[in-house]
């Protein structure tokens, strides 16, 4: 009897070590659309955050402890994502990687800073995320309002006398990329044949491909994501429709080839250079081949705010999320994507975005954007 009650005394201290031990670990978190219609983005967040929290750890952690990742699921829905962010403040969660969708970066932000969260988003690209000056905001991906430049640029230079139509699904996302690129098209002179919308989780675009066709279109812009993207696309073939389809980087995962087949072919779209080509990511894109997992779209991007958070926290030595950001904007940082520098809304300083291709086989390829 005497030896079971030291083996339970023992059992007991070994637990109570144990919940120690995972006590002073640091949580952070990840959030996006882990189920839903871009929940293959959110695994692309989900992959990055996982591999930079097991590296970090591996490395020693943050503040002598190991980071402890806790995964929030908005499925881009605006009033999911207030509550995932409402449910990690209160939880004091210093920092979150996230969310993905604008619409729902933005009411989050709201929630984090009114619960005293540092959010760096790896994906959301509508300017209003960083031009309301919260204090707790930051980005490591670029604007619309520079992706549609940059579209534009190129339609104006490779569409000159042709008709192009731009599209947009409403959302915050879809719209804000579709108006900054009509305004550039306007700006340079060009002025779209048709600007339609449609409802973001449509499947029937038969009417609007319909006036595609009517008005003889060239090129069609879709402000929006890929799976109305790829059945836009799928339902112009189907009206033997020859028209280009571009659209900004709601289109980066080969999911979207899997909607459409071959008919992918020659669909453009906008991106930052592919990261898994930079040589700062090269060993940690090897780690992710050698799980089997390509590190497509915003993978990297996620792995990269983990970083800059990480760097910031271990040089101001502390995880008080204020601190952390004053840090961040203050310095320049290591990352997968390479050095990254904020400015004082949050932006990073320097933006490159670039025109990608796809093929027949499901792969894409960053074309020259000047066109030829």
């Amino acid at each position: 009897m005497k030896s079971l009650k030291l083996i339970g005394l023992a059992l007991g201290a070994s637990l109570a070590l144990s919940t120690t031990a995972l006590a002073q670990d640091i949580s952070i978190a990840v959030a996006g659309p882990m189920t839903g219609g871009e929940s293959a983005f959110g695994r692309q967040m989900k992959n990055g955050a996982e591999q930079a929290v097991a590296d970090i750890n591996a490395a020693g952690g943050v503040l002598g402890k190991k980071l402890a990742l806790q995964v929030g699921d908005d499925a881009c829905d605006p009033k999911q994502a207030r509550s995932v962010a409402e449910k990690f403040a209160s939880a004091k969660i210093p920092f979150v990687a996230g969310h993905f969708c604008s619409s729902s970066s933005i009411p989050a932000s709201e929630a984090y800073a009114d619960g005293n969260v540092l959010q760096i988003t790896p994906a959301s690209t509508n300017p209003l995320f960083t031009e309301r000056k919260l204090w707790n905001v930051a980005r490591v991906c670029g604007r619309d309002d520079q992706q549609g430049l940059v579209a534009a640029d190129y339609i104006v230079k490779n569409y000159k006398g042709k008709n192009v139509a731009i599209l947009n699904d409403k959302t915050t996302y879809g719209k804000g990329l579709a108006d900054e690129t009509k305004k550039a098209l306007n700006k340079a002179g060009f002025t779209e044949k048709m600007f339609e919308s449609y409802n973001k989780g449509d499947k029937d675009f038969n009417s609007i491909v319909s006036r595609l066709k009517r008005d003889n279109i060239d090129l069609v812009f879709v402000g929006g994501y890929h799976q109305e993207a790829g059945l836009i696309l799928r339902q112009m073939r189907d009206q033997g429709l020859k028209t280009v389809l571009m659209a900004g980087d709601a289109m980066n995962d080969k999911e979207f080839a899997s909607i459409t087949g071959p008919a992918a072919e020659g669909t453009l779209f906008t991106f930052g250079p592919d990261p898994r080509n930079k040589a700062s990511a090269k060993a940690i894109v090897e780690k992710f081949k050698s799980k089997n997992i390509d590190p497509e779209g915003y993978t990297l991007y996620t792995y990269a705010a983990m970083q800059v958070w990480t760097q910031a926290v271990a040089k101001a030595k502390t995880t008080e999320p204020k601190k952390v950001m004053e840090t961040i904007k203050a310095g320049e940082w290591d990352t997968v994507l390479g050095k990254l520098g904020f400015d004082a809304k949050g932006d990073i300083k320097v933006i490159d975005y670039v025109v990608y291709k796809w093929d027949a086989k499901g792969n894409y390829a960053e074309i020259n954007p000047k066109g030829s």
